[in-house]
């Protein structure tokens, strides 16, 4: 085994990564297979018959798509839920306005009422009307108060048409928030850094690509609204009730930008756990990050690779695939295939031709 890995690196450099050639889903398709067989004297007959009554249901399932199917179900059920146990704690202040402030800008019904907002403070502040910096600043620290009292009032006038989700959630969260150390979100388990701590399995990396307003330098008054990657760990846990709505945020750790955030020469990317910044918008929603792993860097232990893993499923392609069978989607960690390059003699040695020599040309007419 020892003489084995001598060997491994050449054969990833000349064969490419090894999820292109392994075997591991057809050995599962052979467990499929094996669970066929019932009568153990005639075992190709029971896989024969178990398959073609398969392909059977899945064809009829999918010729009368428009009617109820017995037995399968219409999509994914999965349920957001806490899978460890509340603590309550009494949260007010900064951090907590931070935290309704991070479900009013993500949820969609508040659109309108963002823009309503920004055109008050340029006139009230016409001073500043050009600053956008100055704008969006006051923006997140008066945009909560200024809400509950524009939807009161909207919701005094007898033809109000207030959707349910801005009447609830435009009025603050209980201040007695349930805490979590672990928490599934559309089937995918999250887990708190201390959680992940005393465990094997690493569940408390969040990647997120969001829009955020990115200036030059602390003087600039011009910022550029643009896609940035966040990476971040999950410190904290919350699940803030809105009386008839109950939302999961994270408060995480997220790694500074401009010194935490590299790619390497091979494409991976780089980060810096130690090195923390945007302190002043640490939380963001369960259901807007995606999950992912940091491996720490065998070569300098103070930074960790970024590893991004496909959803832990099966998706049936129907457009793509004409059969209706199963394809695993894995996406490679990078896109960059590495360079082949010869080793030992095989860069002094001859062409290898693939014809004999010394042989006449014989011609076949077509």
């Amino acid at each position: 085994m020892v003489h084995l890995t001598v060997h491994l690196v050449r054969e990833v450099e000349l064969c490419g990564p090894v999820y292109f050639r392994w075997m591991y889903p057809f050995e599962r398709y052979m467990k499929i297979c094996k669970g066929y067989v019932r009568n153990r004297n005639r075992p190709e007959g029971c896989i024969a018959e178990c398959y073609i009554a398969e392909e059977a249901v899945e064809f009829l399932a999918e010729m009368f798509v428009d009617d109820k199917t017995v037995g399968i179900p219409a999509g994914p059920r999965t349920v957001d839920k806490p899978t460890s146990g509340a603590t309550i704690v009494s949260v007010y202040g900064k951090v907590f306005d931070q935290a309704h402030l991070c479900v009013l800008q993500n949820t969609d019904e508040f659109r309108s009422y963002f823009d309503e907002h920004l055109e008050y403070l340029k006139k009230e502040f016409p001073k500043y009307k050009k600053n956008e910096k100055w704008l969006t600043d006051k923006q997140n620290k008066t945009f909560a108060d200024w809400l509950k009292e524009r939807v009161a009032v909207q919701l005094s006038k007898p033809d109000a048409n207030i959707p349910e989700i801005v009447r609830w959630l435009s009025d603050k969260p209980s201040n007695e928030v349930p805490t979590f150390s672990g928490y599934r979100i559309a089937g995918v388990q999250y887990n708190t850094k201390k959680r992940d701590d005393v465990r094997s399995m690493q569940n408390s990396g969040v990647y997120l690509l969001a829009k955020t307003s990115q200036v030059a330098t602390a003087r600039d008054k011009r910022p550029i609204i643009d896609d940035m990657s966040f990476y971040g760990v999950i410190t904290e846990i919350w699940e803030l009730d809105y009386e008839k709505f109950r939302i999961p945020i994270f408060k995480c750790d997220w790694v500074e930008n401009s010194r935490g955030v590299k790619v390497d020469e091979f494409g991976f990317t780089l980060v810096n756990l130690n090195k923390k910044g945007h302190l002043n918008d640490t939380f963001v929603l369960g259901n807007c990050v995606q999950q992912i792993f940091f491996v720490q860097d065998p070569v300098d232990p103070m930074w960790s690779v970024v590893l991004r893993m496909p959803t832990r499923d099966y998706s049936d392609f129907e457009v793509e695939d004409e059969l209706g069978d199963t394809v695993i989607a894995h996406h490679p960690i990078t896109t960059m295939m590495p360079s082949i390059e010869l080793h030992g003699n095989l860069a002094n040695e001859e062409e290898v031709g693939y014809m004999r020599e010394g042989e006449e040309d014989i011609i076949v007419d077509g």
